[in-house]
């Protein structure tokens, strides 16, 4: 607060600041705080409430009947009491039938089925292999992106990255959708050449193989791969470089013992948004697959929400998937070796 206020003047750092809070507590804290919440309590009902308020009013019936025979005044006083309690015990069943009460703990968590528990694995599994590739892939391109000077760099920024995300995220997928469609485009190719019979439904299902979302997402997500490293690489000294080929370092040792190491901030933030991105994401999956290629974990926690119309479940699924992305972080910053502080800059 004290930088703030030198570098802006109290009054701007003090509405700076509130602008924060607010954002931290508005955005982050009371959907988390209500998740948790949600994820931690369900509603039971005691045994067969139906069944019991049936029997009820079966014997209100019974106890109607004595007495209307009944002409003793006393005893049709019992009779009255009697329904009375009948009556009061049907009223707190049907307010316990409409709304049970909370119950809290973790059953929520321990209730996931195996099949549910597998995608769960395999969804995480899954995501790691996309960000291990997405490394693969984007470092190469961050270190010729970050090294390169003068107009070269313009170019490559604008036309190989910015430009083609400028188009829909939706857009983006449903291109690959089509490109790897059964009578997509490769299939089409493969056909016009002889390979396969696309009139025999003789196509390669391109759709029915995870590798699919792999690329689909890896192309969607470079860009949050790509950029931390391009900025991590772009204050790397080239003297350095230099120096280390003068040395007689070959390139993949110059890459793991200098630009590596300098890299690991860029990559730690490419990694970690990278992965939660591919953990979390559900438009992917669902559209690249056509629920031929197995659920992902979101599209589990879709249907607890908005099909089940669980909501309880789907709060212990999403937290369960948040706290895997937060243990990821954790094992990302302790990995690389660079802290919060790294990654901001």
């Amino acid at each position: 607060m004290g930088s703030l206020a030198r570098a802006y003047g109290r009054p701007l750092a003090t509405l700076i600041a509130g602008i924060t809070l607010l954002w931290i507590l508005v955005l982050i804290l009371v959907p988390l705080g209500a998740m948790v919440e949600q994820s931690l309590w369900w509603r039971d009902s005691k045994g067969d409430v139906s069944l019991a308020i049936d029997r009820l009013y079966n014997d209100i019936s019974l106890i109607e009947l004595d007495r209307n025979a009944e002409t003793d005044p006393a005893k049709q006083a019992a009779f009255d009491k009697a329904l009375a309690e009948k009556q009061a015990e049907i009223a707190t069943l049907e307010a316990e039938e409409k709304n049970p009460p909370k119950t809290y703990g973790f059953a929520n968590f321990t209730r996931m089925s195996a099949l549910h528990f597998y995608i769960f694995v395999r969804t995480i599994f899954y995501a790691l292999l996309v960000t291990a590739l997405a490394l693969v892939v984007c470092y190469p391109v961050a270190y010729v992106v970050a090294l390169a000077s003068g107009p070269h760099k313009a170019v490559i920024l604008m036309v190989a990255l910015i430009v083609p995300y400028a188009i829909n995220e939706l857009l983006r997928v449903y291109a690959w959708l089509m490109i790897l469609d059964y009578r997509g485009v490769i299939n089409g190719i493969l056909g016009w050449f002889g390979v396969v019979d696309l009139d025999n439904r003789g196509w390669i299902p391109f759709l029915e193989n995870p590798s699919a979302v792999f690329l689909a997402m890896i192309y969607t997500y470079v860009l949050f791969m790509v950029f931390p490293m391009v900025n991590t690489l772009e204050t790397l000294d080239r003297n350095q470089i230099e120096a280390a080929r003068d040395l007689g370092a070959s390139t993949a040792r110059i890459h793991r013992r200098v630009i590596i190491p300098h890299a690991k901030p860029g990559i730690a933030v490419g990694c970690i948004m990278t992965f939660m991105l591919s953990a979390g994401s559900y438009s992917v999956p669902a559209i690249m697959t056509r629920g031929q290629g197995g659920d992902w974990f979101s599209q589990l926690v879709y249907r607890q929400f908005y099909e089940s119309n669980n909501w309880n479940m789907g709060s212990a699924y999403a937290v369960s998937l948040l706290v895997v992305c937060t243990a990821f972080i954790l094992i990302m910053m302790r990995l690389f070796g660079v802290g919060l502080r790294d990654i901001a800059k």
